[in-house]
């Protein structure tokens, strides 16, 4: 008998990244690894979930930049010849590790993995959130988007308009994709300020999610903590997220993707290979990056690259199932023990970034397979359910309204607000105002004014993505987050000035347009809320 709810939640993301002005782009293979490892192999899990009659449920949060990127036709004939690569690759891996009985299998497994996942591509014509689509139509995955451009909103809030703007054009943006408007909204890295729920409803948009403490700091103390949703005056509902369950999978010390028999993210052939013999499969300069070809498995954590051992996909498929295993077994007794304390079944919200599951983790799309079947046949306690289910089934709940929070280090926005980004601040504020100047001062704009005014907003919403000061922080590639920031805060200015002036440069105009080309159908006009 069910006791309580599992709702499952995936936030896939990545900055827009598309540069038509180069032929190999470094920063373009974020979205080519993330097709590969984390989007198409999820994909395929879903079909063989439907093909084998599995009840399952998913919500899954596609941002509006990777819809775009998975329906840019540069980007799509750039992935497609990237995938072709690494095809040849594998059959070129086969025939060198040919005779080594560690690593022949697994090239072997590489080559038939990524034939796979080019024909799941190739079957769908490339059109993989068509894919999602077939799935949600199926009634086992719910759809979700994200602030239009992962705009951390909480440091917006000086401007309404601007915040508006985010939240809105994202639900035009899945309505164009997907045919119809979103009914819940990730809200990008939880973020969340008193007033957006109002935003959300004008939007139509039914629930959000954060992390515990934003709801554990509500406004009124949540009865029921995060175990069942509350209500914000708007009518719109806000999830929290169950610290437990994230610990699982997300800790460094005691998540499951840490464990030793799991496959090493770090150590690839890119670097293991001489520069000649590797040189095809990356930069034409010379610079490495990851082929995604790893043969050596995390064996401990402590343990420097050249100390791993070889990876057993075996050993590691039969892990993943004790783990999925475990986790549902904590998830069933901790349903138990909350049904005995509420007025209703508890619910358990477990939200991941997606592409945690195949990029970072190998074997995470294996984990949820298995979790997924062992929901159905191992055991009654514990049911699945997308938040829109839970809200059909228990339409009452409390009123309150959350903190202002986030998730990530401190939970207070401290990773997007700290001494190595808070100059990005005061741009993207003028910006905001700016933006929504122009868009009164012009309410009928036309002809190359009106394109102009269109092109500025997008100057805006791509500076604004919460990625560009998350580099900055971790560090990774901060000259490119420097330089985007940079040249969209630039080219707004450039715009805003030459519309004051009069003096729009239209071949100028029609380079930034085909560059920056994010949301074709955009009227500027939503800034003049």
């Amino acid at each position: 008998m069910t006791r309580g709810y599992l709702a499952l939640v995936l936030h896939a993301h990545l900055p827009y990244v598309r540069h038509p002005e180069h032929e190999h782009f470094l920063e373009e293979h974020w979205f080519f690894e993330a097709m590969t490892e984390t989007y198409i192999p999820l994909l395929r899990v879903l079909e063989g979930l439907l093909r084998d009659r599995i009840d399952f449920r998913l919500t899954l949060s596609l941002s509006p930049p990777v819809v775009a990127m998975m329906r840019d036709p540069l980007l799509l004939a750039r992935y497609a010849r990237r995938l072709d690569a690494l095809v040849e690759l594998g059959h070129r891996e086969v025939e060198r590790t040919r005779g080594d009985g560690a690593f022949a299998p697994l090239a072997r497994m590489y080559r038939d993995r990524l034939l796979s996942v080019r024909d799941t591509f190739r079957r769908w014509e490339g059109d993989i959130p068509r894919a999602f689509r077939a799935v949600e139509d199926a009634g086992m995955l719910e759809l979700l988007t994200c602030t239009a451009t992962h705009m951390f909103l909480p440091l917006a809030d000086r401007n309404w308009a601007v915040c508006h703007a985010q939240i809105e054009l994202a639900a035009q943006e899945h309505a164009r994709h997907f045919g119809r408007r979103p009914r819940g909204m990730w809200l990008a890295e939880c973020g969340y300020v008193r007033g957006v729920d109002e935003l959300l409803r004008e939007s139509g948009v039914r629930y959000f999610f954060v992390d515990a403490h934003g709801l554990l700091f509500a406004d009124r103390r949540p009865r029921y903590g995060v175990y069942a949703p509350v209500v914000c005056p708007t009518g719109v509902a806000a999830f929290g997220r169950d610290v437990e369950s994230s610990k699982q999978v997300w800790s460094a010390e005691e998540g499951y993707p840490g464990d030793g028999v799991y496959r090493d993210f770090y150590r690839d052939i890119a670097w293991d290979l001489d520069l000649d013999a590797i040189r095809p499969w990356i930069h034409p300069d010379g610079i490495r990056h990851a082929t995604g070809f790893k043969y050596h498995r995390i064996t401990d954590r402590r343990l420097p690259l050249d100390r791993k051992e070889p990876y057993d996909p075996h050993a590691a498929r039969e892990r993943a199932a004790v783990h999925a295993g475990n986790f549902l077994f904590n998830r069933g007794r901790q349903v138990e023990f909350l049904a005995e304390r509420m007025d209703r079944p508890p619910i358990v919200v477990a939200p991941y970034d997606a592409e945690l599951f195949g990029h970072w983790w190998f074997e995470g799309p294996q984990f949820l397979d298995f979790l997924f079947r062992k929901l159905q046949y191992d055991q009654d306690t514990v049911t699945p359910i997308t938040p829109s289910e839970y809200l059909a089934r228990h339409p009452t709940n409390q009123v309150a309204t959350p903190c202002t929070s986030s998730w990530g280090y401190r939970g207070y926005a401290e990773v997007w607000l700290n001494g190595a980004n808070d100059w990005v601040w005061r741009h993207l504020h003028v910006m905001g105002e700016r933006m929504v100047e122009l868009a009164r001062r012009h309410p009928e704009a036309q002809g190359l004014r009106r394109r102009a005014l269109t092109q500025a907003a997008r100057e805006l919403l791509l500076a604004q993505a919460s990625d560009w000061p998350f580099i900055m922080k971790t560090g990774t590639t901060t000259p490119y987050a420097v330089r985007r920031i940079t040249d969209h805060v630039t080219c707004f200015n450039a715009l805003h000035d030459a519309l004051a002036a009069g003096t729009l440069n239209e071949p100028w105009l029609k380079e930034l347009e085909e560059r920056d080309n994010l949301f074709p159908d955009l009227d500027y006009r939503v800034y003049s809320r």
